[in-house]
């Protein structure tokens, strides 16, 4: 089927063109309204994702005058705009979408921001139990402010102990990760136990971790959470 012309295109796709103009994906978009890409493909060929048009609106405004980058970040501003679709029959729609992203290689990521963090993270669960059903390694970094950690940047009593694995914010706040391929990551099964224990929340289970191993303070708040898993070699 040849391309559709330009003008043919429904509102979500004309939106999506704007967010690649940006230098965003069509994934990435999908991750903004926490869809799956296929969804977006269709706003192209099927004239779907009317019900998306002012979240993505949403987001977008905030990337054109508020300078706002990440996915995360976008997809919390996008959340509150999202409609629902009802059935025939008056009830809300199931959701489509894949609970887990892991390729069978193992390769898996999920993120998630501010709104999410503080009802726990509960879409990195599925991410979690699947990476240690395949018996897979992961690694996670956490955004807080600066003084939430007990270490400065690069303080190999941290991790990564070297300033490359440390995003500095303009404001105030600090991402670090927690673990990679090259150290060998930790035990997916493991994180889902400790997951477990917090009763289903990532966010607890991850801030009990950084407690514990002594490197953030009680106190601290995380204020995004990214997790990465791989099949070990």
């Amino acid at each position: 089927m040849p391309p559709r012309n330009r003008r043919e295109l429904n509102e979500a796709a004309r939106l999506t063109d704007q967010f690649q103009a940006a230098g965003y994906t069509k994934r990435d978009v999908a991750r903004i309204i926490n869809r799956d890409p296929s969804l977006v493909s269709q706003f192209y060929t099927r004239h779907k994702g009317a019900a998306f048009v002012p979240a993505l609106r949403h987001a977008l405004n905030a990337v054109q005058t508020a300078g706002i980058t990440d996915t995360g970040e976008l997809a919390d501003i996008a959340a509150p705009h999202i409609t629902r679709r009802t059935t025939r029959s008056g009830t809300t729609a199931r959701v489509r979408t894949k609970a887990v992203l892991i390729t069978p290689t193992g390769t898996g990521t999920g993120r998630v921001g501010v709104q999410a963090i503080a009802s726990g993270s509960a879409r990195l669960r599925p991410l979690i139990a699947e990476a240690a059903r395949r018996g897979l390694r992961l690694a996670f970094t956490v955004r807080m402010p600066k003084t939430g950690y007990v270490h400065p940047s690069g303080s190999r009593i941290d991790s990564p102990g070297i300033r490359r694995g440390v995003i500095q914010r303009a404001d105030h706040t600090e991402e670090r990760s927690y673990g990679s391929a090259t150290t060998g990551g930790f035990d997916a099964a493991d994180f889902a136990r400790r997951v477990d224990a917090a009763a289903g929340d990532v966010t607890a289970a991850v801030h009990q971790w950084l407690v514990t191993t002594g490197r953030i303070h009680e106190g601290a708040h995380i204020s995004h959470l990214e997790i990465r898993t791989w099949r070990p070699r």
